[in-house]
């Protein structure tokens, strides 16, 4: 791999490679190299990148520098020349009656050199002509002879595809094109309508050539004998790209054409049999495996991401999964456990029951699965509220005591605990203090304190 840039001289289509010499350059930046007629001025087309060495000429000319404000000025002066010796020289042509067509004029950077090409019908005397150009120019002065396709080239222009021609945007050199590649492409024959502006046939015919060259080996060609799934025929008209054939079956007795597909049949060998002879038998047929049908999805229906997610009320708020319960059962504050009979109403309740709405005013977070609510006259409404209240307050009460009763058993071993740390090592506090009071605890405190007692006494 070797680093390279590539170049384009007047963007004429062909590019040159050229060593950067250590220079960093870009894509469309205007540099300097060196050529075998001379420095010259041209346009970066791709900048600094690897290649690989099989592929260029080495050694490669290296790029002198990047074009300064001093030789793009340069290359504006030489235009302007180029223009006036463009006239000058038809003006020449003229006087001498040359049959002779001027296409452009170039002017090499440094100055000392101007190149005319033009294109002629067949050769032409223009020495007389060079002499005129040479004591008007004061500087070497170069004819060349072109074709119509570089012609083209030079001058540019759009073709019948809508682009611009091939030739001057990335062909780098013309090659032979000829009619059968129209014919192998089944296209009209007709030279107006495959020929391009410069009078040749168009490039384009070259592209896909060897496409079609490969697709023609896969059916048999037009007219001949083939011999199909359904008997022999003879094949009646063929399409390359879609790889179908109809053919024109023996045992039909209209006119009537029939498609096969390329696997479908074969041509035989050495055409239709003598009468009275059997043809041979060619085709090879294998069964294509049978598709699976897939599943049509309308095309009018809505993509899920663009439908407008629905509002949540308040009244129904999501439902969030149940966690599982452990073999106690959960139970609220004061509540009763999931799936158990009830001591008071001697009810059992059902653990596949439905989880109600919770609403969004409730101020405690019940843990407890209420019952269903079941509808019920005014008398048992009233009924029901009272009862529901003094249950709550059975319930209110029933916990206050276990609550009670639970930290009343916690206290007890650690009053024992204490005892026999506050007889071995008793504190000054507890010394100075009356038998009467006491340390702690939930007793109320006397309003009347005891008198110090003095302390000779």
């Amino acid at each position: 791999m070797i680093e390279v840039v590539t170049i384009r001289f007047k963007n004429r289509g062909k590019c040159y490679t050229f060593a950067p010499n250590g220079l960093d350059i870009h894509t469309g930046d205007k540099v300097i190299v060196e050529t075998s007629k001379g420095l010259e001025i041209a346009e970066c087309s791709h900048g600094n990148h690897m290649a690989e060495e099989t592929g260029l000429v080495l050694p490669l000319r290296p790029v002198a520098r990047v074009a300064t404000a001093d030789d793009l000025r340069v290359a504006e002066l030489n235009k302007k020349r180029e223009k006036e010796a463009f006239q000058i020289c038809q003006e020449k042509i003229a006087e001498h009656g040359l049959e002779m067509k001027l296409v452009d004029v170039e002017c090499n950077f440094e100055g000392n050199k101007t190149m005319f090409f033009f294109t002629a019908d067949g050769r032409v005397d223009f020495r007389e002509l060079v002499k005129d150009l040479a004591g008007i120019f004061r500087n070497r002065i170069e004819l060349r002879q072109i074709g119509v396709r570089d012609e083209a080239r030079m001058i540019g222009g759009i073709g019948i595809c809508g682009r611009p021609y091939c030739c001057s945007q990335f062909l780098e050199d013309f090659q032979p094109v000829s009619t059968k590649m129209a014919k192998v492409q089944s296209l009209s024959l007709n030279p107006t309508k495959i020929s391009g502006s410069c009078g040749r046939l168009m490039c384009c015919l070259r592209y896909e050539q060897e496409a079609y060259e490969d697709l023609i080996k896969k059916v048999p060609k037009q007219g001949a004998f083939v011999e199909t799934i359904d008997g022999y025929g003879t094949a009646a008209q063929v399409n390359l790209l879609r790889q179908t054939v109809k053919v024109k079956l023996d045992t039909d007795k209209d006119d009537s054409l029939r498609v096969y597909k390329a696997n479908e049949l074969a041509a035989v060998p050495g055409g239709r049999p003598k009468d009275g002879e059997e043809p041979p038998h060619v085709l090879q047929y294998v069964e294509p495996e049978p598709e699976l049908p897939e599943d049509k999805e309308d095309e009018w229906t809505v993509p899920g991401y663009l439908l407008p997610e629905e509002p949540r009320s308040a009244e129904q708020p999501e439902q969030k999964p149940e966690p599982t319960e452990t073999k106690a059962g959960r139970r609220g504050r004061g509540g009763r456990s999931k799936g158990k009979k009830d001591e008071r109403s001697g009810r059992e309740t059902d653990e596949k029951q439905a989880e109600p709405a919770k609403k969004p005013e409730q101020g405690r977070r019940n843990e407890k699965q209420p019952h269903q609510k079941v509808e019920a006259s005014p008398r048992e409404k009233e009924s029901g509220k009272s009862e529901g209240k003094k249950r709550s307050n059975n319930r209110r009460r029933s916990h206050v005591k276990a609550v009670k009763v639970e930290a009343k058993g916690e206290q007890k071993p650690r009053e024992k605990a204490e005892q026999p740390r506050k007889e071995a090592a008793p504190k000054k506090e507890d010394a100075a203090r009356p038998e009467g009071q006491k340390h702690g605890g939930h007793r109320r405190r006397s309003h009347n304190k005891p008198k110090p007692q003095d302390e000779k006494s």
